[in-house]
């Protein structure tokens, strides 16, 4: 295979480059800055919560797959296997404890700070309740604030619901992080927030959307991962997210002026030839191969589910400046993993047909049981449903061992032909013009 070509940047990601690398520099600098440090998860976060008490969030997600893309995980995966750790546990978590066990050095070669707070907010994945068990057992003494998130059994969000979550925050969240912190909790300081959550929500559901046009000027599932980086992270609350969000959606509305696709690593995608939608996290060992194999089929991902794991806000949910401890709370229960599956074989039916979508792919996780389990039934619920052909991969989030490359490529270019054949078919038919 060729060596890949210098990657094409536009000024909104060079902004997330810089925001991401002060931020690591922080984290660095943290124990000489007197700042507290919180380990935490992306799926329903306290980002504004933490960072109102000027405590740092640290994401054991976020190192991982970065480590990933660096090629770092698969030694770190192995030493947590000699360890003990089954080859089926979360790659996540084996890599995040193989991080550790080098030294703790993060995905920009500086060490990361040990935690003052262990903050478990669970929403939808068991694997985090083991996941926290064992990080207590590395960092013995250090407080865990469990924040128990009911999950979306009934498909709803009752008001006994968010009053047990705000009861939750008053009582033990809240308390453990004054008491690490040394502050009080400040209201109006996280309301203050809130109100550049919403600013950075609005415009990242207007980028999301614009993929509805055809051409669609983004992808949103490899640059959708980019797309929610700020937001689903340490950024969400702040202004420098309003600032990143707000250059990313004035690029993205001159493509749509202009008719131009996505920009992608190997350039901008000339001609769309499939537009589809996908289900599961995308492989961070081989990203940018498993991009490329997109791009030269001319296929752009209209819409993804892995985009909604931080939040769903294309469905109308903001965070509210006036009731901060029950929006938390509701965003918390809402997000793609704690929603059962009806509802997201609905939000995944209503995705195809919204955004015109040619098929429907699933990639399917080896080691993500939180989003493996019931894809299948997912695959054939939106085959009767919509009638659009559905794929299926497999890969895995950060084990080099389980990308294949060629095998993955041999079924997508079968898939992607069945598609075209379709095509051909439709507009014999009359049904595509």
């Amino acid at each position: 295979m060729a060596d890949p070509k210098e990657a094409i940047k536009e000024k909104s990601m060079n902004l997330q480059k810089d925001m991401l690398a002060k931020q690591f520099h922080d984290l660095g600098k943290a124990k000489e800055l007197g700042k507290k440090v919180v380990y935490t998860f992306v799926p329903g976060n306290l980002t504004e919560l933490i960072l109102s008490f000027d405590m740092l969030p640290v994401y054991p997600e976020i190192n991982a797959l970065q480590s990933g893309m660096r090629k770092k995980s698969g030694s770190y995966i192995k030493d947590a296997e000699k360890m003990g750790y089954s080859e089926d546990v979360c790659t996540y978590v084996k890599c995040d404890i193989g991080m550790m066990l080098n030294g703790n050095i993060g995905p920009t070669g500086e060490k990361l700070p040990s935690p003052d707070l262990l903050l478990l907010s669970y929403t939808g994945c068991f694997t985090f309740l083991k996941w926290f068990e064992n990080l207590e057992r590395l960092y013995p003494g250090v407080p865990v604030a469990m924040l128990h998130t009911p999950y979306q059994e009934d498909g709803k969000i009752t008001q006994d619901q968010i009053d047990y979550m705000v009861k939750q925050l008053k009582e033990d969240v809240i308390p453990k992080m004054e008491k690490v912190s040394g502050k009080k909790y400040d209201q109006t300081r996280l309301s203050k927030m809130m109100e550049n959550s919403v600013k950075a929500e609005d415009l990242l559901v207007k980028v999301l959307e614009s993929a509805k046009n055809v051409p669609s000027p983004i992808d949103a599932y490899f640059a959708g991962v980019y797309y929610i980086g700020p937001i689903f992270t340490a950024f969400r609350g702040t202004e420098a997210a309003v600032e990143y969000y707000t250059e990313l959606w004035n690029e993205v509305q001159e493509r749509m002026r202009l008719g131009l696709g996505p920009v992608t690593p190997e350039g901008e995608i000339k001609e769309q030839k499939f537009r589809l939608v996908v289900e599961g996290p995308p492989n961070w060992t081989n990203f940018r191969e498993f991009w490329k194999i997109f791009y030269d089929m001319g296929a752009v991902i209209v819409a993804s589910s892995y985009t909604k794991v931080g939040g769903v806000y294309d469905l109308g949910f903001r965070h509210d400046p006036k009731e901060p401890l029950e929006s938390l709370s509701k965003y918390c229960m809402g997000v793609y993993t704690n929603m059962n599956l009806p509802q997201r074989v609905g939000l995944l039916e209503k995705y195809v047909k919204e955004y015109k979508a040619d098929g429907f792919l699933i990639n399917s996780i080896k080691s993500c049981n939180s989003f493996s389990a019931g894809q299948l039934m997912i695959m054939r619920e939106i085959e009767q449903r919509t009638g659009v052909p559905v794929g299926f991969i497999e890969s895995d989030l950060v084990d080099p061992r389980y990308f294949s490359y060629a095998n993955i490529k041999n079924r997508l270019e079968s898939y992607f032909q069945m598609l075209g054949q379709r095509k051909i078919i439709l507009k014999q038919e009359g049904v595509l013009a």
